[in-house]
């Protein structure tokens, strides 16, 4: 199954639908993707629910000013089928520096920007604009 590939596709949804917040299970790798899509600004803010079990967290979606979802597409690159592995100096630019890819790192989930400032490589898992 494929998780974070779920969670793209459901915060996709929700802003297509105009929902103003979207509640997905918790994991230490959405989290880290819900927090590079915040720092970003992609989204508003999220929280995470501790219930004894995994855990819920809730995406607060971001619209412009003229009603539009800030997220206007967003690609799942590496698949659990098919992994997608780049280095410090394939770290691909997204619709010409106005879009981000997401990254896998051993430091950490990173946007492509601050991966390449610390020079790290990684797992690439979804490019947005």
């Amino acid at each position: 199954m494929d998780t974070i590939g779920e969670f793209l596709t459901r915060i996709r949804n929700a802003g297509l639908a105009k929902h103003d917040k979207v509640d997905v299970l918790s994991s230490n790798m959405r989290v880290g993707l819900a927090q590079v899509l915040q720092d970003s600004g992609y989204i508003r803010s999220f929280k995470v629910a501790k219930d004894g079990r995994q855990g819920v967290m809730r995406v607060y979606l971001k619209y412009m000013e003229n009603g539009k979802h800030a997220i206007t597409n967003v690609t799942r690159v590496s698949r659990p089928g098919k992994r997608i592995y780049v280095g410090t100096d394939e770290i691909p630019i997204v619709r010409s520096g106005y879009g981000m890819v997401v990254l896998s790192t051993n430091k950490g989930i990173l946007s492509g920007d601050d991966a390449t400032k610390i020079k790290v490589g990684g797992e690439l898992l979804c490019k947005i604009w």
